[in-house]
């Protein structure tokens, strides 16, 4: 009679162990990818080509879209660049220090989504919610000498 039980018990924990497993396998989520295929075609599309056509067209075009001329976007670019810039690694290429400036100008001057931003710079809205904070503090701290406080 132990034997039947032994056998039985063999039995159940196998079926259990066999249900365990297939449910483990149900769950299993298909794979995550770094980029969504549409911001994938950045390598592709650059937002730095973009912001160069847009400086050397002499329409005003590039102060329009970050609301600064040319030189002075240049400036803060030379001020804050080592701050915000960030290091490529295995997995992909970091976002331009660029980039990186043009955003954040235009979500400042714009107040547009970090999702409608998303499909103009092909930037994921996780990344502009990390990158606009990091710019606008960069920039805080490498201006504050040149602003001046109003008295109360």
């Amino acid at each position: 009679m132990d034997d039947v039980v032994a056998a039985a018990a063999t039995v159940i924990v196998l079926s259990c162990s066999q249900l365990l497993i297939e449910k483990k396998q149900k769950k299993r989520r298909e794979r995550r990818w770094w980029m969504t295929s549409l911001n994938r075609s950045r390598e592709r599309y650059n937002a730095s080509d973009m912001l160069l056509a847009l400086r050397a067209e002499p329409s005003g075009k590039f102060q329009n879209f970050c609301r600064m001329s040319s030189e002075d976007f240049e400036f803060i670019l030379t001020k804050i660049g080592p701050k915000i810039s960030k290091q490529d690694t295995n997995m992909r290429k970091a976002i331009p220090i660029q980039e990186r400036l043009a955003v954040t100008l235009r979500f400042l001057a714009t107040g547009d989504s970090f999702v409608s931003l998303e499909y103009l710079f092909k930037i994921s809205h996780q990344s502009i919610s990390r990158i606009v904070p990091e710019v606008c503090l960069a920039i805080i701290d490498a201006l504050k000498d040149e602003i001046k406080e109003v008295p109360n």
